[in-house]
């Protein structure tokens, strides 16, 4: 392959993955494009970025998902690629295909494998095809519901529908018996076509009690693929990961063997280039089943990358240059353990509804292993218009048990003031006896531990009422035999300063 370089890169995205992009091209030498909304003028990418240009207001549509107008302002400011970052516009095979017809480079896949993987009943049908075990279900669409009912009886209960265009847990309906099978189909396609356009919905058998493993690949245009081991994604609410890590506690070496080299054969069935990674479902049984595969970097990169010290950002990059991967598969190794915080601006004690608004206060933790990226600082508005991730707290230990005890340190040391974060939350995980034995699944999160952390946080807050109370009482002025003066101006404006700096 040609190389073609590259000198300045249109980032078509926002927040903390727009600053990732940022570091990366900065660490290559090249320039950066951010593009912003109205709302996010004072955004941090935009401070860090070569040069901004607005796009439009708020509103996704016309704005981080108006592709003509990424394209024109790339073009505008002689921009020689475009790299989506995930989210937005990362799987949209028509803005690949139009970035590239401009004559700028698309870092990422091609048009083609966004195209075959975007599709999960399309996908489906590649895996089967290329021998990747696939989940028990149907193909087809669902219009016909009799034949979706027939379906599910010879599959067998639990099943689950899915929206065959679907993510983030959107248009999925779990089914445990006949009765429920139709409102369900029906609440599915309604949900999978305001969110997708599309409301093609499948049926797949339920794996109960399963966990979410995926596996990081990596492909250049010479022929080269090679998986970066996997990372477990099962602590979930509504669909979405909140905590992941990596070794998954549970795999066998066996079957993470099996699971990575399936994992190459899928990239390899559509000729993938690029980052990218497949998703599978791993049974209590030790069977797994491929799930999905999403074309573009994924939100928790980074824990493979403090495994394995490979900078996947910067390597997309190169590949979307020309450039041959510069090691091979035996040159991998994992060392030790990492976890990733996803830090959202959202209350877990409301159900993880955002919670926008304007951050007061903020300081990220630091020290050995310990990594934040984060999109936001003090002062900064989170809106309300886009997802509600802010950053994300990155950990890496010798082992596991090293790894937790230092996400507890950091998670106690991150201090986010004006808006309701899951930080509290992630402490209770870290601290749950089925979290810390590695024995946990996709439904580990539950009413019931939202409702423990609920109690915790009270009691905290409770503990910190006493305690102030306690001091003021110690600290309160003293008014000795009468006649005899008040303590002096100098000593109780030196206790309330002090006071001051014990509030903080």
């Amino acid at each position: 392959m040609v190389t073609k370089p590259i000198s300045r890169v249109l980032i078509a995205n926002r927040g903390e993955i727009a600053v990732r992009i940022i570091r990366a091209c900065s660490e290559l030498g090249l320039e950066t494009l951010a593009v912003y909304s109205e709302p996010d003028r004072e955004a941090l990418h935009v401070r860090m970025a070569t040069r901004a240009v607005c796009i439009g207001p708020a509103t996704p549509s016309e704005s981080y998902l108006n592709g003509e107008k990424l394209i024109a302002v790339g073009l505008d400011n002689h921009c020689d690629a475009v790299h989506p970052g995930y989210g937005f516009l990362s799987e949209n095979a028509g803005f690949a295909q139009a970035v590239s017809d401009s004559g700028m480079i698309w870092v990422g896949p091609s048009p083609e494998a966004i195209v075959a993987m975007g599709s999960k009943t399309g996908a489906r049908t590649i895996m089967e095809a290329a021998g990747v075990p696939v989940v028990p279900g149907t193909l087809g669409p669902s219009e016909d519901f009799a034949a979706l009912a027939e379906k599910a009886e010879e599959i067998g209960y639990p099943i689950m529908l899915k929206a065959a265009a679907g993510g983030g847990g959107k248009g999925m309906r779990l089914v445990a018996s006949p009765a429920e099978l139709q409102n369900a189909w029906m609440s599915a396609r309604s949900e999978a076509i305001k969110s997708f356009g599309d409301e093609t919905v499948y049926l797949e058998k339920a794996i109960i009690g399963p966990r979410h493993v995926e596996v990081q690949v990596l492909a250049d245009t010479h022929g080269n693929v090679v998986h970066l081991f996997e990372r477990d994604c099962s602590v979930q609410r509504r669909h979405q990961k909140v905590i992941e890590e990596t070794p998954c506690p549970v795999l066998q070496d066996k079957t993470r063997a099996e699971m990575c080299a399936v994992a190459i054969q899928a990239a390899q069935a559509v000729d993938y280039v690029g980052a990218g990674t497949v998703e599978f479902l791993l049974g209590d049984d030790g069977n797994f089943y491929f799930l999905e595969m999403n074309t573009r970097l994924q939100v928790e990169h980074p824990i493979t990358e403090m495994i394995t010290g490979i900078d996947l950002a910067k390597a997309q990059l190169k590949v979307a240059m020309g450039e041959a991967l510069p090691f091979r598969q035996e040159d991998i190794l994992a060392n030790g353990h990492a976890m990733e915080f996803r830090i959202y601006a959202e209350d877990p004690s409301a159900g993880f509804l955002p919670a926008p608004g304007k951050i007061t206060s903020y300081r990220e933790p630091s020290g050995p292993w310990i990594r934040v990226d984060s999109g936001v600082y003090a002062g900064f508005e989170v809106p309300i218009h886009y997802d509600p991730m802010i950053a994300k707290l990155v950990v890496w230990g010798r082992d596991r048990k090293e790894c937790i005890e230092r996400s507890d340190r950091a998670l106690r040391e991150y201090r986010i003031a004006g808006i309701k974060t899951p930080i509290a939350f992630f402490r209770h995980v870290l601290g749950h006896p089925d979290f810390a034995s590695g024995h946990y699944d996709t439904g580990f999160v539950t009413p019931e531990l939202l409702a423990a952390v609920d109690g915790v946080q009270s009691e905290e807050i409770a503990s910190i009422v006493a305690a102030i109370a306690q001091f003021r009482a110690d600290h309160a002025p003293v008014e000795k035999a009468a006649g005899v003066a008040k303590e002096s101006n100098w000593k109780r404006d030196a206790r309330q300063r002090s006071m001051r700096g014990f509030l903080k």
